[in-house]
C-alpha cells in the first residue's frame, strides 16, 4: 500500500498564504489613498495571518508525536509573530489608524522578505471581499 498524500497540508496552505500576502502588501503599497481595495488587501493579510497561526500547531503535531520537541518549539517560535501581528492589524483595521496598518504591514514585509513571488503570479486576486469576510468573522 502506498502512503496517502494530502495535497492540503498544514505546510503547503502556509505556502500558498505566504506567497498571497507577499503579492497583498506589494499591491496594498501602491495604493495612494484608502479606499475598499486597501480595505480588502489589509483585511486579507489580517485573515490570512490568523490562518498561518492556526496551522502552526498543525505542522509540529507529527514532531511532537516523535518526540522532535526542541524543533516543534523553534518552529512555534518562528512562525509566533504572525498571530501577534494579526491581532494588531485586526485592532489598527477596526481604529481606522493607517498609520499603524502601514507599519504593521512593512513589519510583515521584513519577516516574508525570504518569499519570492512573480510579477505575473496565477494566484489571482484571493483578497477580494476580505474586507466583508472579516467584518463577519470569517475565516479564509
Amino acid at each position: 500500500m502506498s502512503r496517502v498524500i494530502n495535497p492540503n497540508a498544514a505546510g503547503k496552505q502556509r505556502t500558498r498564504l505566504t506567497k498571497a500576502i507577499v503579492a497583498a502588501i506589494r499591491e496594498l503599497m501602491q495604493q495612494s489613498e484608502v479606499n475598499a481595495r486597501s480595505r480588502d488587501l489589509a483585511a486579507f493579510i489580517v485573515l490570512a495571518l490568523e490562518e498561518i497561526a492556526r496551522g502552526v500547531d498543525v505542522s509540529v503535531a507529527a514532531w511532537e508525536k516523535r518526540d522532535y520537541w526542541v524543533k516543534a518549539d523553534r518552529f512555534r517560535l518562528e512562525w509566533e509573530w504572525a498571530g501577534q501581528t494579526a491581532a494588531a492589524l485586526r485592532e489598527a483595521l477596526a481604529r481606522d489608524d493607517w498609520a499603524q496598518v502601514a507599519a504593521l504591514t512593512a513589519r510583515v514585509a521584513e519577516k516574508l522578505s525570504h518569499v519570492k513571488v512573480s510579477s505575473r503570479h496565477r494566484m489571482g486576486q484571493p483578497w477580494l471581499g476580505a474586507w466583508e469576510a472579516l467584518q463577519r468573522g470569517e475565516s479564509l
